[in-house]
């Protein structure tokens, strides 16, 4: 199979020419690492099997695209032609700008040891082995399997990093001078800081959100740094071989019932989840709601839903201020539009940028100005 012109092609697409990272991108056949994977189509998840269509599977790993491995508690690799499992992805192969990105926020020195955070199909771990040499890298994943056959096949590319099968958020392996965790947290680990050499560098994102946060390791065994300019979204950790159910049940309330409070929204819907800083900062001030939106014919109709019992559902014509059902404890509408009126005072929203401050228990803090936040 001729994998290395396109391996290349994809380097000099998601790296710049000077980079330390472009030399691995374009060594590393990632199709290797994942050949069988999911599709999303009309009829949900549809299986593809790479050896059995070569073109097809050359085009998936190297385009700047993520491969999704395992839906729900389904691997692709375990999966029959005509399974259709439902639910959330649960593992892929993340967009190789986003390793690379990852990586580069890392500021990896050639003698630093690397502690990966979310093996998934083990991409990551060859471009970082590529970089620093197998024995500085070392990669830990919930899931025996996904960890056992990632190991499999970086060892079938010559490369042999120290794979370990865990639940990520408890007590890591080893000691590292950087860690990077291509899995969203929240709050972040008390463990992960315990394992930061002084002056470590850790690279993460929160759960729920597209921030980013790069934060070094202080001589109080907390941390300090920023969330980045850039965005970043990852699968959150998870315990078990899924998530826990979700709000299914709120969600088709929200559809169909009158609120509590029915009244008219300030601003024209949105779809949240598409704006990422908007949808970051309500996430912030109010963790864990689930989103749905719709549009027809200029009609659009969001709905959201939190495990408290609270929900909301604004229906428009585009550009024109929403109609609201709000119900449950909170008034999750005007939450957003109280965000929305900050931005349009402020010029914009303060976490994008906000200084980052992490306890050595793990409890995180974001500032920006005179605004202050609890993860």
């Amino acid at each position: 199979m001729n994998w290395e012109p396109r391996a290349a092609a994809l380097a000099e697409r998601v790296t710049h020419r000077s980079s330390r990272w472009r030399a691995p991108v374009a060594r590393t056949p990632r199709h290797q690492l994942a050949p069988r994977w999911w599709e999303r189509s009309p009829d949900g998840w549809t299986l593809r099997d790479g050896p059995s269509d070569e073109a097809r599977w050359l085009d998936a790993a190297y385009s700047d695209k993520t491969i999704v491995t395992r839906v729900s508690g389904l691997h692709a690799d375990r999966a029959a032609t005509d399974d259709r499992p439902a639910g959330l992805p649960t593992s892929s192969s993340t967009l190789p700008s986003l390793n690379v990105s990852m990586l580069q926020h890392a500021r990896l020195g050639d003698g630093d040891t690397l502690g990966h955070i979310g093996t998934g199909p083990g991409y990551a771990d060859a471009l970082a082995c590529h970089r620093l040499g197998d024995r500085q890298v070392t990669t830990v994943d919930v899931d025996p399997y996904l960890a056992e056959a990632a190991r499999a096949r970086l060892d079938e590319m010559g490369l042999h990093p120290t794979v370990v099968s865990m639940d990520a958020t408890g007590c890591l392996p080893d000691m590292f001078d950087r860690i990077v965790a291509t899995v969203a947290v929240r709050p972040i680990p008390a463990s992960w800081l315990a394992a930061l050499n002084p002056g470590g560098r850790l690279v993460t994102t929160i759960a729920g959100t597209s921030l980013l946060i790069t934060a070094e390791k202080n001589d109080e065994g907390g941390a300090t740094g920023r969330v980045e300019w850039d965005r970043a979204g990852f699968m959150h950790t998870r315990h078990g071989a899924d998530y826990p159910p979700r709000l299914a049940a709120l969600l088709a309330t929200a559809r169909e019932h009158d609120g509590d409070a029915i009244g008219t929204g300030r601003y024209p819907v949105v779809h949240v989840t598409e704006a990422w800083d908007l949808a970051s900062m309500l996430d912030i001030m109010v963790p864990g709601i689930e989103h749905e939106y719709s549009e027809d014919d200029e009609q659009r109709v969001a709905v959201m839903a939190h495990a408290d019992g609270s929900w909301a559902r604004a229906t428009a014509r585009t550009d024109e201020p929403p109609r609201v059902h709000q119900g449950g404890p909170r008034r999750l509408w005007d939450a957003l539009d109280d965000i929305r009126t900050y931005w349009l005072t402020n010029g914009e929203l303060p976490v994008r940028g906000a200084r980052v401050y992490v306890k050595p228990d793990g409890s995180t803090y974001l500032a920006r100005g005179k605004w202050r936040a609890k993860l």
